[in-house]
């Protein structure tokens, strides 16, 4: 069953690269040429490349190697979908802007004939003329002659008066087709290389506030930073770390409470990466819970490396604050190395007149939270769907794909996430760091 979806995939993917190498190269081209063999480079080299930098980072290749397939292979989907979006969208426009030229192309013809409302000229010969006297001279007798053979019906006009051949066919194609193809690849930089420049400049700052029936009042106003799905690896490193926390720490919230996806990639490789966070600033400090992307990188390490870095993680475990309950779930992608949530254990013994906050990494653990009496669930995960339209499936397989929801007595915020996984490139889903001010009731 693996094989086939795993064929069945495969084949879709190569189908819609035939596709933009038909639009972009084969029909953008009058012959084989160099043009036509860089072209077909690039399309059949893009989706190696991605490939190549999806595998080097999953397969723990020299972290060097990553870096060097990660910028090309992963700009390379993002550049593709929006291309491959383009050219569909030139389908509806090509016919259309083909009939406009052949509209333009075609002469308006005047039919021959007698203009209606246009008087007659004949000339009625004068039978009592005489003869003219001077002889017709050989130039007028050569106009005459070629008067009467431009009235015959066969005449054709030189060589020299052949006019201009209109566009044929063939030539209004090809030129629709780098016009179409121009527009959709000018579009595709574009979207991408905004989407690229608003990851690389950080992550904005934004605020929810969040009325808890149980907190108390001397908590109103608590403030907690969220941040999710920073993703350190080949492509965002220290660099973006810093400014990160550099945000984080401009809000002086009370709380850090850092809810999964931080790395991709081993301690090893990262580790320098991920110094910045020694950094965090917060009132009553910073916490973490594991992403499923920890997973895929050395949990139980970065577990580790985290707490070196003044971080506290939450594995399966609580809290008792001042005015609140703060508790942590492990992922559920830790199921698979018996690592995976527990509720039971991180929320089973806790006094439920107090108010609780719950860091989970992802939206579907709402359902438990519910069960055991969560106020209020912090996540991430989704990235708020990272590149349009993929938001429209990270809509239907999420509860809520970002932002606050009510889920009965629960309340779920999904934050869209601080970084960027595969490409660093975000479409329609800015990232962002939340500050949830908690509220009371009672206030």
């Amino acid at each position: 069953m693996i094989i086939v979806f795993v064929v069945l995939v495969l084949a879709v993917f190569g189908g819609l690269h035939w596709y933009v190498w038909r639009r972009m190269v084969r029909d953008t081209t009058a012959r084989p040429g160099v043009a036509r063999r860089v072209g077909t480079a690039l399309v059949v080299g893009g989706p190696f490349l991605m490939f190549a930098a999806i595998a080097s980072e999953r397969g723990g290749a020299p972290f060097w190697l990553q870096q060097v397939l990660a910028w090309p292979g992963f700009l390379w989907m993002a550049f593709s979908l929006y291309l491959l979006l383009g050219l569909l969208v030139g389908e509806v426009v090509r016919p259309l802007l083909r009939r406009v030229l052949e509209r333009r192309s075609t002469p308006a013809v005047e039919p021959v004939g007698v203009r209606e409302n246009t008087p007659v000229r004949t000339r009625v010969p004068d039978l009592e003329a005489e003869p003219s006297s001077e002889p017709e001279t050989s130039s007028e007798a050569e106009a005459g002659a070629e008067a009467g053979a431009e009235a015959g019906s066969g005449a054709k006009p030189g060589p020299a008066e052949k006019p201009e051949p209109a566009a044929t066919g063939p030539s209004r194609r090809l030129f629709v087709s780098r016009v179409v193809g121009g527009a959709a690849a000018a579009a595709a930089v574009g979207t991408v290389g905004y989407g690229t420049y608003g990851v690389l400049r950080g992550p904005k700052v934004k605020r929810v506030t969040v009325p808890l029936a149980k907190l108390p009042r001397s908590a109103h106003g608590y403030r907690i930073a969220v941040v999710s799905d920073v993703h350190l690896g080949p492509v965002l490193g220290r660099g973006f770390a810093q400014k990160v926390v550099d945000t984080i720490n401009s809000t002086q919230p009370d709380l850090i409470a850092v809810v999964g996806d931080l790395v991709d990639g081993s301690v090893k490789d990262l580790g320098p990466a991920a110094a910045p966070l020694a950094q965090l600033k917060a009132r009553h400090g910073s916490f973490f819970v594991t992403g499923n992307h920890e997973y895929f990188s050395g949990a139980e390490e970065w577990v580790a490396r985290v707490r070196e870095l003044g971080l506290r993680p939450l594995e399966n475990a609580r809290t008792e604050l001042a005015d609140f309950d703060l508790a942590g779930v492990n992922d559920v992608a830790g199921e698979d190395e018996g690592q995976g949530p527990d509720f039971v254990k991180a929320l089973g013994d806790r006094d439920r007149s107090r108010a609780c906050v719950l860091l989970a990494h992802q939206p579907v653990q709402i359902h438990d939270s519910v069960e055991h009496g969560v106020d209020l669930q912090l996540s991430g995960h989704t990235h708020g769907g990272q590149l349009w339209p993929g938001s429209l499936i990270a809509d239907q397989a999420n509860p809520t794909l970002a932002g606050l929801e009510r889920y009965g007595d629960t309340q779920l915020y999904v934050s869209r996430g601080a970084g960027a996984w595969g490409p660093p490139t975000r479409v329609g889903a800015p990232s962002d760091i939340t500050i949830v001010e908690l509220a009371s009731r009672q206030a």
